[in-house]
């Protein structure tokens, strides 16, 4: 086969968004070797446009937040079907992980004392987001970067990899490619740590990035990991929907955090029309009074735009579908109004949203200080991904570990605003922790000439293929996805999706690329078709296999919460012929003291 090029290091990092950098880190810090493989530039990872902030129990802003009240909004946010344990060690450690960024350089917005300032976010009691304007992962990302490139890391940049490499149930490295001239890259590590990100592209509109294709959910399935509760995809509600060059491009939450308000063609805020009854004690029908929550909250005034995502999603498609939509198809956002209510509005807007305010004035022509925004859903984040132990983050497979958006079980059936990124410090610190762990107590595996040959004539098979397109096919796959796997989904639709994705399969098989291995997207899209079949067909599978509607799952076959289906998860593993296994599997009773915190709570 061609020369290749190899790489030994006690702890492969793969991605280096938050999660992958936190790791990076950690398991440095324990003093091992570690590579990290980032497929685009060092600090261009999508975790840059998570803009609303990061979600910990700080108190900064009211004194009665705290571990437990988060620990609460995050599972009843989640519908009771997340990883309880996870969802505890987040919210007891996420407070520590912001200060620790912090001190590392991190530079928050401030209470006039000094403290970090938090902001209100849905699904969130209290003011919990911890925001650098609207430009909180691009902070991140710059902290956690300047940090970690004087801890020695050794960074591969441009670099995608194809495959993990086993030894029986070990995985003792991974084979890659050099994205700008082609050249393959074997890496041998002891343990290998998967961080990368979410699976947005396979959807038409989405506000995720280019690289998002759910490779790392993939690679570990492939290489025998149990996938769980796929089936549960965030719509975020507030993305771009014109000029149609950015439709889907994400609007944080941060907007409605701020004083938002979502109205529709009738000038009506149309979401105090579907208030849930969770939330209906003390609600006001004044628009200036919002709703309370029914736990007694005594001060705090929430607008109905708080709301989870997927509630708010929902409400939306609704209004559209019903005749009451913008011009372009979505609905309004309105941040302009509150210019009757603060000094120096477009002051304020500026300065809480610039990127915003920055980002519809250029790309729009909108000045959102002066009108409306015009708003739509938009593919937006899994909450499942790769299942994993709670505390050492290690998957079903030995010595792979896995963190941030392609881990599962923190989030359930829903993710709230803002825990994406308390997620990504605390599982990451945890992963990088436990790789490091599992280092030091295993000797390194040597990967074998053949794997490597195999591997090599997989990746280069594309050449010899052809005629099938492989942009058309990723085309075809993405609408197929957004029409029937979508925010709405029933049996017939998703029985003609699998169909559909079975049929993109074969033609994936002729896929081919021309030219040669140096600067060629099309044997990169080639390669990732893989990635973003497998993950679309278990998203598929497992949407159809829960016959409920739940969280960001809605089957409008069966539009109400099954009893039985929130007692289990869904689990997705490859069989040995290739086939897709998916298995419904009971959820581990909650811990007393834990399920005594939510009843307190209450």
């Amino acid at each position: 086969m061609d020369r290749y090029e190899k790489y030994e290091h006690d702890v492969l990092i793969i991605g280096t968004g938050g999660a992958g950098l936190r790791a990076a880190i950690e398991a440095s810090a324990a003093g091992v070797s570690v590579g990290v493989v980032c497929r685009s530039l060092l600090g261009k990872a999508h975790t840059v446009m998570a803009e609303g902030g990061v979600a910990a129990s700080l108190a900064n802003v009211d004194e009665r937040d705290g571990w437990k009240v988060h620990f609460t909004d995050t599972m009843r946010g989640g519908q009771y079907l997340n990883n309880w344990r996870m969802a505890e060690l987040h919210a007891r450690e996420s407070p520590d992980r912001v200060r620790e960024l912090e001190a590392w350089g991190a530079l928050f917005d401030r209470t006039k004392d000094g403290r970090i300032l938090q902001r209100n976010f849905g699904g969130h009691k209290y003011p919990r987001l911890a925001h650098v304007g609207d430009r909180t992962g691009l902070e991140m990302i710059r902290t956690l970067q300047d940090h970690g490139i004087h801890q020695g890391l050794s960074i591969y940049q441009e670099c995608t990899i194809t495959a993990l490499i086993k030894n029986e149930d070990r995985v003792i490295g991974a084979f890659a490619y050099d994205r700008e001239k082609g050249k393959f890259k074997v890496f041998q590590a002891k343990s290998v740590v998967l961080s990368t990100g979410g699976m947005g592209r396979i959807y038409k509109i989405t506000s995720n990035s280019w690289d998002c294709t759910g490779s790392g959910i993939s690679l570990a399935y492939h290489a025998g990991a149990e996938l769980i509760d796929m089936e549960f995809v965030q719509f975020h509600p507030t993305g771009m929907v014109w000029p149609p060059s950015v439709r889907g491009l994400l609007i944080t939450e941060g907007v409605r955090g701020e004083g938002g308000v979502l109205r529709n063609s009738e000038n009506s805020r149309f979401m105090f029309n579907d208030i849930p009854d969770l939330y209906r004690n003390q609600t006001s029908d004044n628009e200036d009074e919002g709703w309370r929550y029914t736990q007694g909250d005594r001060e705090a005034k929430r607008p109905p735009e708080l709301l989870t995502r997927d509630h708010v999603a929902r409400c939306i498609v609704r209004e559209v579908k019903e005749g009451r939509g913008s011009p372009h198809g979505g609905v309004f956002l309105d941040i302009a109004w509150i210019k009757d209510k603060i000094p120096n509005a477009a002051a304020h807007i500026k300065r809480k949203l610039p990127s915003m305010y920055h980002q519809f004035k250029e790309l729009a022509n909108i000045d959102i200080t002066r009108e409306p925004m015009e708003v739509g859903p938009t593919t937006h984040y899994i909450m499942g991904g790769i299942r994993v132990d709670a505390d050492t983050q290690m998957t079903s497979i030995n010595g792979l570990f896995a963190a941030g958006e392609c881990a599962a079980g923190l989030h359930g059936a829903n993710r709230l605003g803002g825990n994406s990124l308390s997620d990504l410090l605390v599982f990451g610190k945890r992963a990088g922790e436990y790789a490091a762990g599992f280092a030091r107590e295993n000797e390194m595996v040597q990967v074998q000439e053949h794997q490597v040959e195999e591997l090599a004539a997989e990746a280069l098979a594309p050449f010899e293929k052809g005629p099938e397109n492989p942009f058309q096919i990723q085309g075809d796959l993405q609408v197929m996805m957004q029409d029937l796997v979508g925010i709405i989904r029933s049996e017939s639709g998703l029985s003609k999706a699998l169909e559909g994705i079975g049929k993109l399969w074969e033609r994936a098989k002729n896929a081919g690329s021309g030219g040669n291995r140096s600067y060629n997207p099309g044997w990169h899209t080639a390669l990732e078709l893989k990635h973003m079949l497998t993950v679309a067909e278990a998203i598929a599978r497992a949407a159809k296999e829960r016959q409920e509607s739940r969280g960001g799952h809605y089957r409008e076959d069966y539009t109400g919460k099954s009893e039985a289906f929130g007692q289990v998860n869904i689990t997705v593993r490859k069989q040995e012929n290739g086939t897709m296994n998916v298995e419904q599997i009971p959820i581990k009773p909650i811990r007393d003291d834990l399920m005594q915190t939510i009843q307190e709570m209450k």
